[in-house]
């Protein structure tokens, strides 16, 4: 029985965690003695990780570098000169690199946290860092393991990471995954010298069990909306608050519908770093009856199952989950023209795909609205096509043995 370990940083409502969730409900036990490392024990995924998987303690070194809480609640500081590593490493890095913060955790990793941060103890038949970034670094730097892979879930070029920073941390992998062809091509035509160790594997997703989550309840959202108005039109976007996904877009197009007093209502369903300054705009634009933040919600399904339209104005993507579940619901869909999108989307069949610029989303979404012909024709083509995969689960047995 092989002995693997996964890290990642979290499993909040992102498209990796949900991925990970996905691949630790699909395993096979009797293969496998499997450990899970988070740098913070938060997320609502947490929930849906299987019994058979043993979630670590998170080591003391990396209490303070998270910022992670015990079972108690009490944040540890290991001591005086960790805590002062962190403070100064994280006011640093985020003034210095507030336009990119992915360069940022880097630069924070190799200055501040490589040499502060100990060595997980013990070792493993194989360790898979299941994001980029800091998880990578960790696995890269302080796990020990017969064999290291890790997964890129997004177009690596356009997520801003300074490339000969990571170069060293790749060499140190004996396989790279990435979530679909071109996001392989990308990464392969920046690193050359690792095209050899790189492959793709999409993202595993159940149909049979998202659409059957999908029926566990009607949102009382949605539930109060149509009690007041059931002719009102759901909008529904689905990912982290970050830059990459393009919220502030979503305002704005808000805006832009608002002002051809266009009736409907748009929720969004996520946490991140920019709450408060999609708060604060939502305000500014006076779309506090049209935009709302729900927050994260440990099952999305059925948001997603009795919503209108799916809108995606992503700036950047490897393989979105959220549109492949947007598409085993067979709800129409709104996405931004980001690089891979054609990797997942046939454009005119199985959604819109439109620049990302808010009169032209909104133009998009009006006239699906004013259209219902064209909705049911989306949803008509989806529902004729199968995008579950559970069976691509043995593409990851290959890569693990």
């Amino acid at each position: 029985m092989k002995k693997v370990l996964f890290v990642i940083s979290a499993l909040t409502t992102g498209g990796a965690e949900k991925s990970l969730v996905n691949l630790l409900n699909l395993l096979d036990y009797s293969k496998f003695k499997v450990d899970l490392l988070l740098f913070k024990h938060e997320g609502e995924f947490i929930k849906q990780v299987p019994k058979e998987v043993t979630i670590l303690s998170i080591p003391n070194t990396l209490k303070y570098a998270f910022k992670s809480l015990d079972s108690d609640g009490v944040r540890k500081i290991s001591t005086l000169n960790s805590g002062i590593r962190r403070y100064i490493g994280t006011f640093y890095t985020r003034y210095r690199y507030k336009g990119n913060m992915n360069k940022g955790k880097q630069i924070r990793w190799n200055t501040f946290y490589r040499n502060a941060i100990k060595d997980l103890p013990g070792e493993y038949d194989v360790a898979i860092s299941y994001m980029h970034g800091e998880a990578m670094y960790y696995v890269a730097d302080k796990v020990h393991a017969k064999k290291k892979i890790t997964w890129v879930h997004n177009d690596y070029h356009a997520a801003g990471f300074d490339q000969e920073l990571d170069r060293p941390y790749f060499a140190k992998f004996d396989r790279i995954v990435s979530i679909s062809d071109e996001c392989v091509k990308i990464f392969s035509d920046i690193f050359t010298d690792f095209a050899d160790r790189t492959v793709s594997i999409p993202n595993l997703t159940s149909s049979s069990l998202i659409k059957k989550m999908a029926l566990d309840f009607l949102p009382h959202e949605y539930k109060e909306v149509r009690e007041m108005d059931p002719e009102k039109p759901i909008l529904l976007s689905i990912g982290r608050l970050s830059s990459q996904k393009g919220f502030d877009m979503a305002i704005e197009t808000a805006k832009v519908m608002q002002d051809q007093n266009i009736n409907f209502i748009w929720y969004i369903i996520g946490q991140g770093e920019l709450k408060g300054k999609l708060q604060k705009q939502i305000h500014d634009a006076q779309v506090q009856n049209k935009v709302i933040l729900l927050g994260t919600r440990e099952n999305p399904y059925p948001y997603c199952h009795y919503c209108d339209i799916v809108v995606q104005p992503s700036r950047y993507e490897g393989k979105s989950v959220v549109l492949d579940e947007a598409k085993i619901l067979a709800k129409p869909i709104v996405v931004s023209n980001y690089d891979t999108v054609k990797d997942q989307i046939i454009g005119g069949s199985e959604g819109i795909i439109v620049p990302l610029e808010p009169h032209q989303i909104a133009g998009v979404i009006i006239d699906l609205l004013n259209n219902p012909s064209k909705r049911k024709q989306l949803s008509h083509y989806l529902q004729e096509h199968e995008y579950g995969n559970e069976d691509l689960i043995e593409m990851y047995y290959n890569q693990i043995n």
